[in-house]
């Protein structure tokens, strides 16, 4: 039997067909309080967003039975937000950074426990620059802080993400453009970028902030920006752009529902399916 050889620049000029890899399914999530844990599992959410000042103000024994609960559920709680109490101020004159790290540690301490690995810092209250009090020096403060904080962050392998606010909600760091400024000026692996979709409209912000803030971006929130409602249908609002680039960027983490509902049991089931398609699309 007489074997054929290929003519060696045929076999060199071969390109094996390509592999087109599937990204990992974006979880969807859902920020609520520790009260609303069973609705949001049922109605179909990967996981729950708590709030961290929620968790930290617990006593110790109602967090262990918090943690119990959690656990018995079977729901994950991989995000935070609602980083720091407005209490806590971490800019303008009257901030006192032993304070802050003390609530820092703490928080961090318990919710490593439930397995968090994101803690959202909106906080518009603690970071709200004080009439008179000069912005740019505000910024070094949140740049001070932001340090402080994400060297703690990394001893309880948790990431801190920024998130940009409207204006009627802060005065600073108002667009995610300006997130990544300030993630840029902290320069540490542990103080990333979350954008939501409600504010970034609001804003009227570029969808192509996604583009250019593709490798800090470590988390995202979403609402109908219309009333800031569990979204419903995608021909409600504009969102294709915005997903669009997430799609190019191939975003492959989570997206939390951020807003207000009339009945969660029925929209809920519903945004999480209209999530997951966004991605697909």
């Amino acid at each position: 039997m007489k074997l054929s050889v290929l003519p060696l620049a045929l076999v060199l000029s071969f390109t094996p067909p390509a592999v087109t890899l599937q990204p990992a399914k974006v979880k969807v999530g859902y920020c609520t309080g520790l009260s609303n844990l069973e609705a949001a599992k049922a109605a179909g959410f990967d996981y729950v967003e708590l709030p961290a000042t929620e968790i930290a103000s617990l006593s110790d024994a109602d967090f262990d039975t918090a943690a119990a609960k959690i656990k018995q559920l079977g729901i994950a709680t991989p995000v935070a937000n609602l980083f720091l109490p407005s209490t806590l101020k971490v800019t303008g004159p009257q901030t006192d950074p032993e304070q802050q790290m003390a609530y820092v540690r703490k928080a961090f301490t318990r919710l490593s426990k439930l397995g968090t690995e994101i803690v959202v810092f909106g906080s518009g209250g603690a970071r709200r620059v004080p009439d008179g009090f000069a912005k740019e020096e505000a910024f070094k403060q949140l740049v001070d802080f932001g340090r402080r904080a994400a060297t703690e962050a990394r001893l309880h392998g948790i990431t801190i993400a920024i998130e940009p606010l409207r204006k009627e909600e802060t005065n600073i760091i108002n667009s995610a453009g300006e997130g990544l400024e300030l993630v840029n000026a902290i320069a540490d692996t542990n103080f990333q970028l979350m954008i939501d979709f409600h504010h970034l409209a609001s804003e009227r912000e570029d969808p192509a902030i996604v583009l250019r803030a593709r490798d800090h971006i470590r988390h995202l929130h979403v609402a109908n920006p219309n009333g800031r409602v569990f979204p419903q249908k995608w021909e409600e609002f504009d969102y294709a752009p915005f997903f669009a680039n997430l799609k190019a960027i191939g975003y492959d983490k989570r997206i939390s529902m951020e807003g207000r509902t009339t009945d969660l049991a029925a929209q809920g089931p519903v945004t999480v399916a209209l999530l997951r398609k966004a991605f697909e699309r």
